[in-house]
């Protein structure tokens, strides 16, 4: 069960069934309506991979890459324990933003433990020199082999095939959208002075990217895009235009993150998917920080790279410093706009109004 649902139950036994039905427009009547509309999303650790739940109103599940191979499966056990929070016993689609070995490692042992649906990626794996990308790359293809799950390729400007939100690929195998989408298309001025970046030589470039639009809501996932291509989605024209929800691109890595990106998308709230000893690089942790609407950074783990001055305090940290507890995000949002975030460690929630 979600932490909304455990909201919604409380507060329907404290007001009592006559309560309820006499108050229709009360606080018991709003939980009831708002539970009902929410999208829930479980930053899973992973500990410096990405595991990324999405679970709409209806039931349907779409889950962005699945963390580590090996550990006993203890990456895929996560995944699993928040399907069941979420009370979904199948992931209708898993999607993997690239073949590195902290996103689309754990995908066989996921698919031993819960039934997947289809797999989305950009293509074939690129990276041949690095052996534990082919390592993965051929499990991959083993799994698909055994027609356990459907594979669908996607291109950029086109849709995932998910009920319950909307989605638009941003970036895939190289390639990006090549027109703003509705509402963006600003000329950015931060363009003009910005640095210029080499291209990347990974599978980090080829990240299949989305954003995923929920009512109102605006959330951008690029895996682990890189600066030369973000820099391309931006400059001169912004053609994502700003978002509301940032998952952290590239665990908050310095080879992402680039100033006139955050510029451009100006998020409200960044949740970033790092580890302990992975990933919150200073110098990215400071143009998050500075991003011109930024209200909140979340952080799944204090980050050792950064040490004190560059980490955000302990309520929006799921793991501090010292043995990984496997905390997680929760994040629930609404058609209107309106979205809070739950700490599984603290037990608090923060609510963000709609705008």
């Amino acid at each position: 069960m979600s932490h909304a649902s455990q909201r919604f139950r409380t507060s329907l036994c404290k007001c009592g069934l006559a309560g309820f039905v006499f108050v229709l427009f009360s606080s018991c009547a709003w939980s009831a309506r708002t539970h009902e509309k929410a999208l829930h999303i479980f930053f899973v650790d992973v500990e410096g991979g990405q595991a990324t739940l999405f679970v709409t109103p209806e039931g349907h599940s779409l889950l962005i890459d699945t963390g580590w191979s090996g550990n006993d499966g203890r990456d895929a056990d996560r995944i699993v324990a928040a399907a069941k929070k979420a009370g979904v016993s199948k992931i209708d689609y898993v999607l993997i933003t690239h073949f590195h070995i902290d996103h689309v490692g754990g995908l066989p042992q996921l698919v031993a433990r819960i039934p997947v649906g289809t797999v989305l990626d950009h293509g074939d794996n690129r990276e041949s020199t690095d052996a534990p990308t082919v390592e993965v790359w051929h499990a991959y293809q083993q799994l698909l082999a055994t027609n356990k799950v459907k594979r669908l390729t996607l291109k950029p400007g086109e849709s995932l095939p998910i009920k319950g939100i909307e989605t638009t690929v941003i970036s895939s195998d190289g390639a990006q959208i090549d027109h703003p989408l509705p509402g963006a298309g600003q000329e950015d001025s931060s363009c003009k002075n910005a640095e210029h970046f080499p291209p990347d030589q990974t599978e980090n470039l080829r990240s299949l990217g989305t954003l995923i639009t929920f009512g109102k809501l605006k959330i951008l996932d690029l895996g682990d895009l890189t600066r030369d291509k973000e820099m391309e989605l931006v400059c001169p024209i912004n053609k994502i235009g700003n978002v509301d929800i940032y998952i952290v691109s590239h665990h908050g890595w310095y080879q992402s993150n680039s100033p006139a990106f955050l510029n451009a998308i100006a998020p409200r709230v960044a949740i970033m998917d790092n580890g302990a000893k992975k990933g919150g690089t200073p110098s990215a942790w400071d143009t998050i920080e500075k991003s011109p609407r930024l209200e909140n950074l979340w952080q799944l783990h204090f980050s050792e790279e950064g040490g004190a001055a560059h980490n955000v305090p302990a309520e929006f940290i799921a793991n501090p410093e010292g043995p990984d507890a496997a905390n997680y995000l929760e994040l629930n949002a609404w058609p209107d706009g309106s979205f809070e975030v739950f700490n599984s460690r603290t037990k608090k929630t923060k609510h963000y109004a709609a705008r």
